[in-house]
């Protein structure tokens, strides 16, 4: 009788070291996948990155070595399909120079969405590949907007969510301190324009030629913010004054991310 119960539990035995088996096994080659599916992704990073290198170049600005992140997974389903969900592109230190005078942007984050690469253009490099829509994110130093205003003593920061100025102004044989904020206006094309309307000066004497004086400094320092052109087609939608700096909200659709300008 014991002879027939242990002859009993062997198979038992032997069939659970065999799912056993196969559950490490499919284990190893999910991770074998998962490590492949990373290794083309990175590959792939890789080479977008080097395509925004020359961009920026051929715009006539400077950067940082792109970085360049491919979203979602398994990143091999999404060659096989050619759409990819997302592509997010990192730029640093950028800088352009427009009529002599440099833009700084600390940081150009772009997120382009719904990207469209067929597996034969990721081989040769040859074709488009097309983002449905992108979005962008700079940020505009204020040492380099007051670089710009080209006022001795000038500084620029954000107050209350508005863009704040002080400067030294001799009014009248006075040296007085000005202070007040700046309108931003967007034009159609995306320009940035500074307005500063609303500015006083604390012991500003009670005299309409002081007042009309410190409206003529107003108007010298309200001016164009020359951007230089963003990559990837980007048109300018938002500005807000941040601890930092001016940030940038861009976008556009239906970008060839491969050949932007």
């Amino acid at each position: 009788m014991d002879h027939e119960h242990t002859y009993e539990q062997r198979p038992r035995r032997r069939g659970r070291k065999v799912l056993i088996g196969f559950a490490v096994l499919l284990l190893v080659l999910a991770g074998l996948l998962a490590i492949a599916d990373r290794v083309a992704a990175s590959v792939a990073e890789r080479t977008i990155a080097d395509e925004v290198r020359k961009q920026v170049v051929q715009q006539g600005a400077q950067s940082s070595p792109p970085e360049v992140e491919v979203g979602g997974f398994p990143f091999l389903t999404q060659v096989l399909d050619g759409r990819y969900e997302r592509i997010t592109i990192r730029l640093r230190d950028v800088r352009g120079s427009v009529q002599g005078d440099a833009v700084a942007l600390p940081s150009l984050d772009v997120d382009a969405r719904n990207v469209r690469a067929s597996l034969d253009t990721l081989r040769s490099g040859r074709g488009e590949v097309v983002a449905e829509t992108v979005n962008g994110t700079g940020t505009i130093s204020y040492q380099s907007l007051a670089a710009l205003l080209d006022r001795e003593g000038l500084t620029l920061g954000e107050r209350d969510g508005k863009l704040a100025v002080t400067a030294p102004v001799d009014i009248l044989g006075q040296r007085l301190t000005v202070t007040g904020t700046a309108d931003i206006v967007i034009g159609e094309q995306g320009q940035i324009s500074l307005r500063f309307e609303q500015l006083d000066a604390e012991g500003l004497p009670n005299a309409p030629l002081a007042r009309t004086l410190l409206n003529n400094f107003a108007r010298s320092i309200s001016v164009a913010v020359p951007l230089p052109e963003l990559p990837f087609q980007l048109t300018v939608r938002e500005v807000r004054p941040q601890p930092e700096g001016l940030t940038v909200t861009a976008d556009a659709r239906d970008v060839p991310i491969n050949s932007a300008g």
